[in-house]
């Protein structure tokens, strides 16, 4: 018997008994710092489903009897590394700079549940796959579940999502609804991308006109806005409560339209745009590496970022599509943003573009495109406008040598390839919902085609990119969201989701390749969480919903 978690374990066996958790039910600690995750546990419990557990006690294991009036325990979490010494460690390297286990233990017999790791975090993964069997075993208040033993660990160290918050800005509830779902299925990294062409979404308190003139946009007519430092405190806050690193991104030399407007001394003396014919235009402008005030402006933002995310060991300096910028101005800017990084205690990641500097053996590099050029040209692709293909397909050219040239500096990748991990790729399956039809035409950017669920689990992390024949060559997955089609929260979460779960099976689970039919059993069983939760999901005609 297949049990409905995502992602796939490591190990799992079955057998015909069962156990029943109830609104009487207990929730036992045997370790003090497991008290934390086993209350969040029972409050996400209470919100995946309407149960509601009792509140979870400290019983110590070493003493000699429990309390007389103490409710039994259905549910124990405990410290220990009970068999995982068969189970890989996680390869690549973590948001937080950590070397944290994330193995684990979950078992269920007809006497309780008992769940154990060598790590708070550890425990908390496997609550999380026994959240989603209580979601998948609940009827008439009550979930009976079947006896199992689950041992499990993830392939990768970083699994995430790329948050575009500039071309629409996501109010802080919407992000922390996003940190969720990230967390629902054992992904441990947001990325924030907070500046860009449209806007400015963080405070620095020594450049003002930022957040007074630079955040006041989005793309279009849509309003913009910023994070305080309070907002961001607490958005911090509670994705480290649930084990989930926020990485910022701060999008540099190009995509910094914002900050000429904002700061028009920083701009260079001669603006140049190319009109795509529709209203719209790619502007060819960035920071100059020549220039004092260019490094004075860096180490402003550098300074007032940096504090505002403590728990991320990485700083992500952008680096990408600085179309118009000469090659060695380019390499220049990147070698300079990345030793100030260093200089204040932080490792470097930036997009893939990256590797045309000099990287060295710490620093991650985001592989992102994966378009085929040849195929392009030969008709077979996505084609881009018109007037953007020059430029396209030169940097397109470049980027075959990105990725190589990363590893060849003794750096890893994260793996974000267009074609399976952008979800700003239209829906390719259809929708039960007559409404979410009608979003899907526009929802997407047409040029990167369709994508299917099935399309999202039908590669390989190490198989399909680049230069990389091994797991350890890879930091991890992450997937990305870009917001130019996304008005509000509603599409957001129906481009977000079912597509996150498959994200998450390529960044943790070992077992490949994804067998599609018993995946898509295992997705049907989630949407009972989403619809308690109110979250918004493409109800995908090619699974069977429950």
């Amino acid at each position: 018997m297949s049990l409905p978690v995502i992602p796939a374990p490591t190990t799992m066996t079955t057998s015909h008994e069962s156990f029943t958790l109830s609104s009487e039910s207990a929730v036992a600690v045997q370790s003090p710092e497991l008290a934390g995750p086993a209350a969040l546990f029972v409050r996400e419990v209470r919100l995946d489903t309407g149960l509601t557990l009792v509140p979870p006690v400290i019983r110590d294991r070493t003493a000699a009897t429990v309390p007389p009036d103490a409710t039994p325990a259905a549910v124990t979490v405990l410290i220990g590394d009970e068999g995982l010494d068969d189970i890989p460690s996680a390869a690549g390297v973590r948001a937080d700079g950590s070397d944290v286990d994330e193995r684990h233990g979950l078992e269920i017999t007809s006497e309780g549940v008992r769940v154990w790791g060598p790590t708070p975090e550890a425990v908390h993964r496997g609550l999380t796959s026994l959240r989603q069997l209580i979601t998948a075993h609940l009827q008439d208040g009550t979930a009976v579940l079947p006896a199992a033993r689950i041992v499990d660990g993830p392939r990768f160290a970083w699994r995430g999502l790329s948050l575009d918050v500039v071309r629409t800005f996501h109010a802080p509830a919407e992000v922390r609804r996003v940190v969720d779902m990230l967390a629902l299925y054992k992904l441990n990294v947001l990325h924030l991308h907070l500046t860009d062409d449209q806007g400015w979404r963080v405070e620095v308190p020594s450049r003002p006109e930022l957040t007074r003139v630079a955040a006041a946009g989005a793309i279009g007519d849509r309003p913009g806005g910023y994070y305080s430092t309070h907002e961001l405190a607490e958005l911090v806050a509670y994705a480290a409560d649930r084990y989930v690193t926020v990485v910022p991104e701060i999008d540099m030399p190009g995509h910094t339209s914002a900050v000429f407007t904002a700061y028009p001394e920083l701009a260079p003396a001669e603006l140049r745009t190319i009109d795509l014919g529709n209203g719209n235009a790619i502007p060819l402008n960035a920071l100059e590496p020549g220039r004092p005030e260019t490094w004075a402006f860096v180490e402003d933002v550098l300074d007032a970022v940096v504090p505002q995310f403590p728990q991320s060991a990485y700083v992500h300096i952008g680096g990408d599509e600085a179309w118009g910028m000469a090659d060695e101005d380019h390499a220049a800017f990147v070698d300079k943003a990345a030793a100030l990084v260093r200089a204040r205690g932080k490792r470097v990641v930036g997009w893939q573009e990256i590797a045309r500097a000099n990287l060295g053996p710490d620093d991650v590099a985001q592989y992102w495109i994966s378009i085929d050029l040849d195929a392009a040209d030969a008709g077979n692709g996505p084609v881009p406008p018109k007037d953007l293909l020059p430029i396209l397909v030169e940097h397109l050219r470049k980027a075959k040598g990105d990725a190589p040239k990363a590893l060849a500096a003794g750096g890893r990748l994260i793996a974000s390839p267009t074609t399976w991990l952008y979800f700003d790729r239209p829906h390719g399956d259809a929708s039960s919902d007559p409404a979410q039809e009608e979003a899907r035409q526009r929802l997407g950017l047409e040029f990167y085609g369709p994508a299917t669920l099935r399309d999202g689990l039908d590669w390989d992390p190490v198989e399909d990119t680049p230069g990389v024949t091994s797991t350890d060559q890879l930091a991890g997955i992450e997937a990305a969201i870009w917001c130019e089609t996304i008005t509000g929260p509603d599409d957001l979460e129906l481009m977000l989701l079912p597509r996150l779960p498959g994200a998450a099976e390529k960044g943790w689970s070992h077992q490949t390749p994804t067998d599609w039919p018993m995946y898509a059993a295992r997705l049907a069983e989630q949407s009972p969480a989403w619809r308690t939760r109110g979250w918004t999901w493409l109800q995908s005609t090619e699974v069977d919903w429950k």
